[in-house]
């Protein structure tokens, strides 16, 4: 226990980074503490740590102990059955299915090989474990399950997946029989979240039987009472009620039992909404006029953050009505509220995810989504955050010059700077959302909040100023093209400056920005993008650019050089740069980047540039197993452009045997295994 608690807190922590540097020893150490049978507590903290493992751990990293770990968890699942049945104990089998939900989940469609080994103990458990006291047990394997089927997919699931719904319909229809703290109602509700995105628009004959359940729950006004403070003695130790104190005399209390039911029958609705689209168009109406007027439900923040993630998913619900119908939905009630919402919301915690809502809806709406009035309102809004960022980080600053100043301060100092941060990020997601879809015509709105984004660049501001500026600033040029030039004196010297900066979360943001200038900025950004060429490279090539902390930034950084060679070359010299290209790959973390870099990859195969393939093609077997790792870390869709060109390059290798022999022998087994499967196809 005393190793497994650290462990776990420790991946939670600082994952993913810390299972990238240390799972070679994390694994071996928690997977022998699930052998500790004489100490099931033990054994229990042991897979709990392996969850924490499991959530941020990188796929690839899992995939490689994946054998392990199942036989492990098999081993243990047995047993701890056996156990249960024989003695009645129950401790490692709840943590264990939790474990075993955790790997699939992370593990996706590996996890398909191993469907058979657990698939029908679980369904035993939940078809068996009636009793009061197994109601946990039940709960978890009902998550188990969906998390399992949504894993290994709907094409394997389906041979289980009626006898699965007729056991959660059984539930359902038995819901009545179930105490308001029982805790199979969450997993059975979040369960059926998960078999609506397996099922997608097939879960639609369900809807009938679970939407009334849902709706009731999600409609439930609480209990309130204004009372003196003499009857607030005989109330106060009632748990079922909590109390604020609103004068010398008076106190308001809300009546607490339901409002976690209603919750979570609201995230429920939003994801019906989220993955069945128009076949949901027909509660659209009904489930906006419940969850508009929760926006200002300040009993529960999880009720508020539900109706606001809800709002774009039902606009797209709602468009198959119509643009007019949609037009008036959004214009005259959804809108007015969101933006209210925004201006009167009391918890930090809570405005981000309006701020996100509204930059989703603006995406799904386009071009016009706002009328002159509101984007005033919006842009006073957005004033409004931003000068309180700003003075919120300076009464921060003056709290580290107190007296009392200590750690404990520091520590909640910390916790309001990451609140403080996120707003800025989701303010960064609304400009990023209005500049995609209105482009240039956005200029005149945003030069008005301009001035706080060319001060968050200055060199004294905290990093993560810099770093959300910054990708204000890529959207500009980004969505903007040549017309960025016009805004150049406010970003353009510290974007190139920022591209070496020690921080890796700036370098990505500047290196990024870069890459779009050379994109998209045109031949008047042509000097600039060679200037920054030796920056580019300084960073590629530094010994650390790929550790883990690094190598989000670095592949940007390759990703930058990739589109001054191919968009804005006229300054620079490419054939001197291609050699080395070769020698960065490959990359494999940012998929969006991933694409630009394979794709310059295939036009310089295809050309045979003498750069990439090297001398008489020296060059071509170090080509080649940079593809099969590519294919092996499935870092591009296998129905993208971009992957079926590399396919077709290793085809053409293959048709010279003697070539493809060589090339191959330069691949590890499981990198010739991957292509092998790519290539049957």
């Amino acid at each position: 226990m005393q190793l497994a608690m650290p462990l776990g807190q420790l991946c939670t922590d600082f994952g993913p980074n810390c299972q990238r540097k240390f799972h070679d020893k994390i694994v071996p150490g928690l997977l022998s503490i699930l052998d500790d049978n004489s100490n099931p507590r033990v054994q229990s903290h042991g897979a709990a740590a392996l969850v924490n493992f499991s959530e941020d751990c990188p796929k690839a990293i899992l995939v490689q102990y994946l054998p392990t770990i199942i036989e492990k968890l098999e081993q243990v699942l047995t047993s701890k059955f056996k156990e249960h049945v024989e003695q009645g104990n129950k401790l490692v089998l709840e943590q264990v299915i939790t474990t075993l939900a955790s790997v699939a989940d992370t593990a996706e469609d590996k996890f398909t090989q191993y469907y058979e080994r657990f698939m029908p103990c679980l369904k035993y458990i939940i078809q068996h474990a009636v009793s009061d006291k197994l109601r946990l047990l039940r709960g978890k394997t009902i998550e188990c399950i969906s998390l399992i089927g949504l894993a290994v997919g709907k094409e394997k699931f389906m041979q289980d997946c009626n006898e699965v719904m007729q056991l959660l319909l059984k539930t359902q229809t038995d819901q009545h029989d179930l105490a308001d703290d029982d805790p199979q109602i969450s997993y059975m509700i979040s369960a059926w979240a998960r078999m609506c995105k397996i099922l997608g628009k097939e879960f639609q004959q369900y809807l009938p039987m679970v939407m009334g359940p849902v709706l009731k729950a999600a409609s439930l006004k609480p209990e309130v009472a204004l009372i003196d403070s003499e009857d607030m003695k005989e109330m106060e130790n009632d748990e079922d009620w909590q109390f604020v104190t609103i004068g010398d005399q008076q106190n308001f209390g809300i009546r607490t039992a339901g409002l976690e039911e209603k919750a979570t029958a609201c995230q429920m609705l939003v994801c019906y909404a989220r993955e069945l689209k128009e076949v949901f168009a027909e509660y659209s109406e009904e489930v906006v006029k419940i969850m508009v007027p929760l926006l200002k439900f300040y009993f529960h923040d999880d009720v508020r953050i539900a109706a606001s993630e809800s709002l774009p998913y039902l606009l797209e619900c709602a468009s198959i009505r119509g643009e007019q119908y949609l037009a008036d939905m959004w214009g005259n009630y959804i809108c007015p509220n969101l933006l209210k919402a925004i201006e009167i919301e009391p918890e930090q915690n809570v405005l981000p995810e309006h701020l996100n809502s509204l930059a989703k809806c603006v995406e799904k709406l386009g071009k016009g989504c706002l009328t002159g009035d509101d984007m005033g309102t919006l842009v006073t809004l957005l004033t409004k955050l931003l000068q309180s960022h700003f003075e919120r980080q300076a009464h921060r600053q003056e709290k580290r010059k107190d007296e009392d100043y200590d750690d404990v301060v520091e520590e909640s100092l910390m916790e309001e700077d990451d609140e403080d941060v996120y707003i800025l990020s989701k303010i960064a997601d609304i400009l990023h959302a209005f500049f995609g879809t209105h482009k240039e015509s956005f200029l005149p709105v945003f030069e008005k909040v301009m001035p706080f984004f060319v001060k968050m660049l200055g060199p004294e501001r905290p990093w993560a100023d810099k770093q959300w500026a910054l990708c204000v600033w890529d959207d500009v040029v980004e969505h903007c093209g040549p017309l960025a030039a016009n805004y150049q004196s406010f970003f353009l010297q510290p974007m190139v400056e920022y591209i070496t900066d020690k921080q890796p979360e700036i370098r990505q943001a500047s290196t990024y920005g870069i890459g779009v200038i050379g994109q998209f900025g045109g031949p008047v950004f042509a000097d600039v993008c060679a200037e920054c060429i030796p920056r580019l490279v300084s960073v590629i090539e530094h010994p650390d650019s790929k550790s883990p902390e690094n190598v989000n930034a670095t592949e940007n950084a390759i990703s930058a050089v990739v589109k001054i060679c191919k968009y804005n070359a006229s300054k620079v010299n490419v054939d001197d740069i291609v050699p080395r290209l070769v020698h960065w790959l490959p990359v494999s973390e940012d998929v969006d980047e991933a694409v630009h870099i394979y794709n310059y990859i295939c036009d310089l195969l295809e050309a045979n540039h003498p750069g990439i393939m090297g001398d008489n093609g020296a060059n071509l077997p170090h080509v080649f197993s940079i593809i099969a790792e590519v294919v092996m870390q499935e870092v591009l869709e296998e129905k993208s452009e971009v992957y079926l060109r590399l396919l077709n390059i290793v085809r053409q290798v293959q048709a010279n045997d003697q070539m493809f022999q060589a090339c191959l022998s330069q691949c590890s087994q499981d990198q010739q295994q991957a292509l092998s499967a790519a290539l049957s196809k």
